[in-house]
């Protein structure tokens, strides 16, 4: 019972305390006991992780573009999967083309930055391509089954086109099951700047319940010393 109590006794104190230091702790925890509380909601309805991810270049112009905030799902989740192929065939799209737009790790490396290009079709292993630029035809042998991918806004496929992502160390290889993240459902235009720079965002948010939780403790201590003065003042 004791244990109990003086459990209690510290959650009141530290839910009531006006004292400065437990302040600023109350204001950052609550902080972070909703951003936990967001993050366990996202991922229940999402069903992966990260469930939101920011647009950082212009590889999916002109139906993603930079800043723009992209909801992402599970790949099974809320439908099956598709390529741009099968898409054309469905009727079925996502973001201006047929098929999904999917978040891919390469190679499955988790050190490096996931993708998210369309998925185009599905390749098995050995099975030979031909992708063309806007300026060259090139002969393409599938080292593995999966997506191959590329980037709505740019010329060439990923598997071929993988100059860009020369941190790699080697071609992008077409993309297995296991190494997507998810698909992209939805987006929000503008709002991925404020992850981009979340660091921020995060401190100036807590900077500002602090000052306000400051601001609300002056004004009551202010109100309860002037009517302890006009009391005195009676007497």
């Amino acid at each position: 019972m004791t244990s109990k109590k003086s459990i209690k006794e510290l959650v009141h104190t530290f839910k009531t305390s006006e004292d400065t230091k437990v302040v600023y702790a109350r204001e950052i925890s609550y902080v972070l006991g909703t951003v936990a509380l967001i993050v366990a909601i996202l991922y229940l309805i999402c069903g992966t992780w990260p469930a939101i991810v920011t647009i950082e270049s212009e590889s999916m112009v002109p139906h993603m573009n930079v800043g723009d905030l992209v909801l992402v799902v599970a790949y099974d989740r809320y439908g099956t999967l598709q390529s741009y192929a099968e898409g054309e065939q469905t009727g079925y799209g996502r973001f201006g083309l047929p098929g999904d737009v999917i978040i891919y790790r390469p190679n499955g490396d988790r050190k490096l930055h996931p993708i998210i290009h369309r998925a185009l079709s599905w390749t098995e292993e050995g099975e030979k391509h031909i992708f063309y630029s806007d300026t060259r035809a090139v002969e393409y042998v599938a080292q593995n089954a999966g997506y191959i991918t590329k980037g709505d806004h740019n010329p060439i496929e990923d598997q071929v086109g993988w100059d860009n992502y020369r941190s790699l160390g080697s071609p992008i290889l077409p993309v297995e099951k296991q190494w997507i993240v998810g698909k992209a459902y939805a987006k929000v235009p503008y709002v991925g700047y404020l992850p981009l720079h979340l660091k921020e965002v995060i401190f100036i948010l807590i900077l500002l319940m602090v000052l306000q939780e400051l601001y609300v403790h002056s004004k009551t201590k202010n109100e309860s010393s002037n009517k302890s003065s006009k009391r005195k003042e009676k007497n």
